[in-house]
């Protein structure tokens, strides 16, 4: 269904069960940054109603799962650290292309953000699959539909932004990118580390 060339390697959750605390404060910040991009894509495409009535409810829902995953992190004990950059995802921002126009920018956007949802959701599924606790396997395992919810979205919104643009073919070379990209992650206990 995601499309994704390169899956993650299973061993990488052996990295998260060393570090709960650093995997729960970088989901933390990756919520807030999604909320973040959600009300960004508002700002700048204020006059397509849909699409702001949909990321309204996508900041919000992100929220809440900022707040869910601080709960827990609270619960176990730990503190929230410090927001982490993101290194997958301003390697991945480097593939939008500027200059094209405001569709061609909303378009990549868009699928830019469907291909971050697209590797959370698999990242999501193999924690589920592969982590010893109950508790945050089946906490993952919710976030992993979601996700999944989000990803579809964002490239029903691509598709539906203008016929000039073949969305297909752009997702597919963002699919080839990011298959590059990816290959040098998966060995920090971090989403997309």
């Amino acid at each position: 269904m995601l499309g994704l060339q390169l899956p993650t390697d299973p061993r990488w959750v052996e990295l998260v069960k060393g570090n709960i605390s650093e995997i729960l404060t970088d989901h933390a910040w990756c919520e807030q940054k999604a909320a973040t991009n959600a009300i960004s894509i508002v700002v700048h495409n204020s006059e397509n109603e849909e699409l702001v009535t949909d990321m309204l409810a996508l900041a919000k829902e992100e929220l809440e799962h900022f707040e869910m995953v601080h709960n827990i992190i609270k619960e176990r004990g730990f503190i929230l650290g410090r927001e982490r950059k993101d290194s997958y995802v301003n390697e991945l921002a480097k593939f939008m292309v500027k200059g094209r126009g405001r569709k061609f920018s909303l378009v990549d956007r868009l699928l830019f953000s469907a291909m971050i949802e697209a590797r959370s959701c698999e990242r999501f599924k193999v924690l589920s699959d592969n982590i010893d606790d109950e508790f945050l396997a089946e906490f993952y395992r919710d976030l992993m539909i979601s996700e999944a919810g989000h990803y579809t979205m964002f490239l029903r919104h691509a598709k539906e932004v203008s016929s000039e643009i073949d969305v297909d073919k752009r997702w597919k070379e963002w699919l080839e990118y990011e298959a590059e990209v990816i290959q040098n992650y998966g060995k920090d206990e971090t989403v997309h580390g």
